[in-house]
């Protein structure tokens, strides 16, 4: 699924492509849009600007109209000039975007409406978000206050809650804990403040860093084979102490957590 920092990416080249430009043609193979676009065509308006919220992405257009899409695990936003060959199959695409010398186009989207202003400000899975980890307006006393409200609950379950803090998903959740060398499966009850302070520092700090180079890179290593410190390497030695990398699914999802038992030693081992 594409975290943060990856549609933070998508959401600043898509408004250095297309804000301040005219639609001129939109097209949906989703019935939903299409019905609201007969009503209220897309086409003739201008895009103001495209944001994102944590692992949500929002393109707004004059008069009041928003586009508001979420990319699961597949979902993806390209931009092409006008003739080039699409990277992925025609039959991938699910919303077109077409201005006079851009087309932006969303492949494999599962999730996408459109959205009045008084409709975000109801919106129910918006409005739930909690803070945005890349936001300038992040409150690190609010994230920790909503970390606290999970006490029973495993750090890094805890991390991929998306009104806990919106942003973090499975990959950097791994990464994030590692670099901070805390226990993926610690409760948060037995994480001092100062130790909750450093993950939210962390977390920035890796996302940020993702959103300023090329990717998703956690190590600041030169080499390009060696991105990451833990996730995707369970049974190989860590980076940085040589102890065997563990892996194990957790969480209701049953997703794969990635640590060093030696970097990052249980308190109640």
């Amino acid at each position: 699924m594409p975290e943060g920092d990856t549609i933070f990416r998508a959401a600043r080249a898509l408004d250095r492509a297309l804000t301040g430009r005219v639609v001129e043609k939109f097209e949906s193979v989703l019935p939903a849009l299409m019905r609201v676009d007969q009503d209220r065509p897309l086409a003739g308006r201008t895009v103001e600007s495209v944001s994102a919220r944590g692992k949500h992405l929002l393109m707004e257009f004059s008069g009041d109209v928003f586009l508001h899409t979420h990319m699961r695990m597949n979902g993806a936003w390209h931009i092409y000039r006008p003739g080039v060959r699409w990277q992925r199959p025609a039959r991938d695409m699910r919303i077109l975007i077409a201005a006079a010398d851009i087309v932006a186009v969303g492949f494999n989207i599962p999730i996408a409406e459109f959205l009045s202003s008084r409709d975000l400000l109801r919106h129910r899975e918006l409005g739930r978000l909690g803070p945005d980890l890349l936001a300038a307006s992040f409150d690190d006393a609010d994230a920790r206050r909503r970390i606290r409200a999970l006490p029973r609950a495993a750090i890094g379950d805890v991390l991929l809650n998306q009104r806990v803090v919106a942003g973090i998903g499975n990959v950097l959740k791994s990464e994030i804990l590692f670099v901070a060398d805390i226990d993926p499966f610690e409760r948060v009850a037995d994480l001092d403040d100062a130790s909750l302070d450093r993950i939210i520092a962390v977390a920035r700090q890796l996302m940020a860093m993702s959103v300023r180079g090329d990717g998703r890179k956690t190590t600041r290593a030169m080499d390009p084979r060696t991105r990451l410190w833990v996730y995707g390497r369970g049974g190989l030695p860590c980076r940085k102490c040589g102890t065997r990398i563990e892996s194990k699914k957790t969480g209701l999802d049953a997703r794969l957590t990635y640590w060093c038992p030696r970097c990052q030693p249980s308190r109640h081992a």
